[in-house]
């Protein structure tokens, strides 16, 4: 029987690679050949770290569980499209400058269209619904000031 650890480990790997979707509790017990029992612990000390999100499901008739990750590991495609990887003004571009990431068309219709494509990638890092682009303490929380 493998160590609890190595189960977390695993689990957390499983519950990651299923991406938005999740995966239902069951299923990541069976993944892990482990039983039900064990899977659960696994599931509820995950949480507890807060590395992922369970959410309370009814499938064929049963009560479970569908596992989220909570963060999902940063990859090149998530900021290939961001605009000012191209944007000539870059080097001038300061939160306390005239050209500033507060202000910048491009970057906020960028950030608006992430947030159409998957509503839930915003509300993870504390920007949420209503806040995503709302306010601008996201901008103030860049400036150094």
């Amino acid at each position: 029987m493998p160590k609890r650890n190595d189960l977390e480990q695993k689990a957390l790997h499983f519950v990651i690679n299923t991406g938005f979707k999740g995966v239902l509790q069951s299923e990541l017990w069976r993944e892990l050949d482990a039983s039900s029992r064990e899977g659960s612990r696994v599931a509820i000390k995950l949480e507890e770290k807060g590395l992922i999100r369970r959410e309370k499901e009814l499938q064929g008739g049963r009560w479970t569980y569908r596992l989220f990750p909570k963060r999902m590991p940063a990859s090149i495609e998530s900021i290939a499209d961001c605009p000012c990887l191209l944007c000539k003004d870059t080097s001038r571009c300061d939160p306390t400058t005239t050209i500033s990431p507060k202000d910048c068309v491009k970057l906020t219709e960028w950030i608006i269209t992430l947030g159409e494509n998957d509503p839930d990638a915003l509300s993870d890092d504390g920007l949420g619904d209503d806040d995503a682009l709302g306010d601008d303490s996201l901008a103030e929380s860049m400036d150094p000031r």
